[in-house]
């Protein structure tokens, strides 16, 4: 299992999220993703990062597909792509109904839908083929080219059955929050590999988000949590995942204690059949300097 680090990019300066993959590089860790929230722009940053950071692999978790045309987000991850001789994962999905009707003024209806023509239009395009489509949701009609610039994993953020069949079908794996090992083992490594296996792909890439905190006070680090992010388990698709984990909300799945509590965690995720853990850590300075140790470590 790689481990990777994941970077919020809110209220962080362009120098604080370099530093935070140059930190990640220098640990040992096999990746650093950023999120695409309403702040940097992950693809640009990414590039930026490629320049100034060598040897770490790159992503993102994850662009949202409605407010970027295939075409637009094909040229920007090539981009992207090329820049960093070739390390990027891109990783894609529908976001929410509140964030994409309540903030970019976009129908939600039929997500599953607009996914599996999204991705239709999506890969081709990041092949540099070119592609005439014509969909419910998606229409294209057009190609990119950006030399030098390889065709880059794509991930879909899927948690339920439908979802998890389309990434299986035409992504090369999933990006999960949430999540805990139970739940990958019984649930979503099941769906997307069976699906996989149907479509006559390879096995699929499982990178499952999770917050971590070497430290003392693990209820207070869960409280914090709930405070900040609790909301999150309102959202439909998180709610169902929580469900399905008997949790009642997020920060029942942030792993916290110590450092025989984490390992034991972090191998579980492991066993499970996580392909790749992308570590949020949590705490105060000393915490979160402890938990980077020693996931390098592991």
């Amino acid at each position: 299992m790689r481990t990777g680090l994941y970077i919020s990019g809110a209220g962080l300066s362009l120098d604080a999220m370099i530093g935070q993959v140059r930190a990640a590089a220098d640990a040992g860790f096999d990746s650093a993703f950023l999120s695409q929230l309403t702040s940097w722009d992950a693809l640009a940053v990414l590039g930026i990062a490629a320049r100034e950071v060598p040897g770490i692999d790159l992503g993102t978790a994850v662009v949202q597909t409605y407010p970027r045309h295939p075409l637009a987000l094909a040229g920007q991850a090539l981009t992207a792509q090329a820049v960093s001789g070739n390390r990027l994962t891109l990783g894609v999905g529908p976001s929410h109904r509140p964030i994409i009707e309540g903030q970019f003024g976009y129908s939600y209806d039929k997500p599953a839908r607009h996914v599996r023509e999204y991705l239709s239009v999506l890969r081709p395009l990041l092949r540099g083929e070119p592609v005439e489509y014509h969909g419910e949701t998606v229409s294209a009609s057009g190609q990119v080219d950006v030399p030098g610039a390889k065709a880059p994993s794509v991930l879909l953020s899927a948690l339920g059955p439908v979802m998890l069949r389309v990434a299986g079908e035409l992504a090369d794996g999933t990006v999960t929050v949430w999540t805990g090992p139970e739940a990958i083992a019984d649930h979503v490594r099941p769906a997307i590999t069976r699906a996989a296996e149907e479509a006559g792909r390879p096995a699929p890439r499982i990178v499952a988000g999770v917050m971590v905190s070497v430290t003392a006070d693990p209820e207070g680090i869960r409280r914090g949590v709930a405070e900040q992010v609790g909301f999150a388990a309102q959202l439909p698709s998180y709610r169902a995942m929580l469900d399905r984990q008997g949790k009642s909300g997020v920060h029942e799945t942030v792993v916290a204690g110590d450092e025989e509590t984490v390992a034991r965690a972090v191998r579980k995720y492991a066993e499970a059949g996580t392909t790749e853990l992308l570590v949020s850590p949590l705490g105060d300075e000393r915490e979160q300097a402890r938990t980077l140790e020693l996931l390098a470590r592991l």
